[in-house]
């Protein structure tokens, strides 16, 4: 196959990674044909269905003025046990799903879109909206998202009230989910604050507007003046191309290389542009560009904690006896899902590494494919302590024993019988092979060790 080298850079960058398996799907498809079946696997999708109704949070309290101390504790270890469950069953369903464009452009929406919710079926509400629209249109994901009862209540927009107007969302909306720092005055931040007043959520998690807290007054946004709306706001964020072109960056940076190319994204930002905001025409783009293939572009992205977990569990067919253990994986690696940093979102990038961060990067695929100990250090902060808390992991830290088992059969087995060690290593591996490890791939006798070797190599944290 004349074209492996480009299709593994694109399995890297359009999913988790590159299998045996997928090399004998592909065969002797062109890149075009496999960008169609990356779209095609992806058409399909369940959504996560694992959190409980608000009503079986608070059943308990029916009837009673305030629950009493036990009652609350009670209800808290309900959220957390669902907010663990909601956070596994996405990273096996990342693990096992065929659509894994979808689930890699919904991680990356997750994080554009960043958001802390202490109730477990608004959290799995949000991830679902963003895996629903991961390649449909952006202008629809931002309107779904900004009616969510998860970020209405994240950014207080719950509280925007005529007279009393919260400006959280409205500038978190354009400096992080649109239009991008500079492009707009603080002014329009408090003029769009009053758009959205009265937007908010009823006690079954549905979006409610009250007029009698929306303030109908007269608002001037962008340079225009008129009885905005919400709505109206966001169809004004839209009509400017400095939106395509700040989300074109950031996928640039994500898909492609962390340091922006002006040239290219300002193509990407005309095709997004004129696609109305459509994700799969830009997507598509990018993927059969030519400057996507060049060597610049290959093994320099550092994966995230989740992506470097994903791409393990996928390659090596990994079943967990007790998958709490991902909890801490994701904790100790600086990414535990469905708790950001800061609306934000995680910075990426070279930032995934420090040398704490490094060394459980090194040690943790050993440990996954050999079954052994593991030592975790180093806190979490305090709500993810919480959050890590139900899984009974944090009990556990000191010499763990990971309880995981890797389909070594399996894999072994797909390895093509012609390959030597030296196509194998650069096969498993996106960048360059050092001149260290090259000596260990020539002097390597058994696949099994090999493999091991390469996965717990710096070479292996980049794609």
């Amino acid at each position: 196959m004349t074209n492996l080298k480009q299709i593994k850079h694109l399995l890297s960058r359009a999913g988790f990674g590159m299998r045996f398996d997928d090399l004998k799907a592909t065969g002797d498809q062109t890149n075009k044909e496999v960008i169609a079946g990356l779209f095609s696997s992806s058409e399909k999708h369940e959504p996560l269905n694992v959190a409980k109704s608000i009503g079986d949070y608070t059943m308990a309290r029916k009837g009673r003025k305030k629950a009493d101390q036990a009652e609350r504790k009670m209800l808290m270890q309900m959220q957390r046990q669902q907010e663990r469950e909601i956070n596994l069953a996405w990273i096996d369903l990342m693990s096992k799903d065929n659509g894994q464009l979808r689930e890699k452009m919904a991680l990356f929406w997750n994080n554009h879109f960043a958001c802390r919710s202490k109730q477990p079926l608004h959290a799995q509400q949000l991830v679902n909206m963003q895996r629903q629209h991961a390649l449909g249109n952006f202008k629809t994901l931002t309107l779904a998202i900004a009616k969510s009862p998860a970020m209405l209540q994240f950014l207080n927009n719950q509280q925007n009230l005529k007279g009393h107007p919260n400006e959280n969302f409205a500038r978190e909306l354009m400096e992080l989910f649109t239009i991008g720092r500079g492009n707009y005055t603080e002014q329009d931040v408090k003029e769009s604050a009053r758009a959205f007043t009265g937007w908010g959520y009823d006690q079954s998690g549905e979006f409610r507007f009250r007029p009698a807290a929306h303030d109908d007054d007269r608002k001037t946004f962008l340079g225009k003046s008129g009885n905005f709306t919400g709505e109206d706001i966001i169809n004004s964020l839209f009509d400017k191309k400095e939106t395509a072109r700040f989300i074109s960056t950031k996928l640039y940076k994500y898909l492609v290389n962390e340091t922006p190319d002006t040239a290219h994204i300002n193509v990407m930002s005309d095709v997004f542009y004129k696609a109305n905001y459509e994700i799969k025409p830009l997507l598509e783009y990018i993927f059969t560009a030519e400057w996507f293939y060049e060597d610049k572009n290959i093994g320099n992205l550092v994966k995230s904690p989740v992506e470097l977990i994903v791409g393990l569990n996928r390659q090596f067919d990994i079943a967990y006896q007790k998958p709490a253990i991902l909890l801490q994986f994701q904790k100790v690696l600086g990414q535990v899902l469905l708790y950001p940093p800061n609306v934000a979102g995680w910075p990426g990038g070279r930032n995934w590494i420090d040398s704490s961060s490094l060394m459980y990067r090194i040690k943790i695929p050993s440990t996954l494919l050999n079954g052994g100990m593991i030592d975790f250090n180093g806190k979490a902060d305090p709500e993810d302590e919480a959050f890590l808390a139900t899984a009974k992991v944090m009990k556990e830290a000191a010499g763990t024993r990971v309880q995981a088992h890797a389909n070594w059969n399996k894999f072994l087995g797909s390895i093509p019988p012609s390959l030597d060690n030296k196509s194998l290593a650069q096969f498993m591996l996106q960048p360059t092979i050092s001149n260290a490890l090259t000596k260990t791939v020539a002097q390597a006798k058994d696949k099994k060790a090999l493999v091991i070797e390469l996965v717990s190599s710096p070479e292996y944290q980049l794609s």
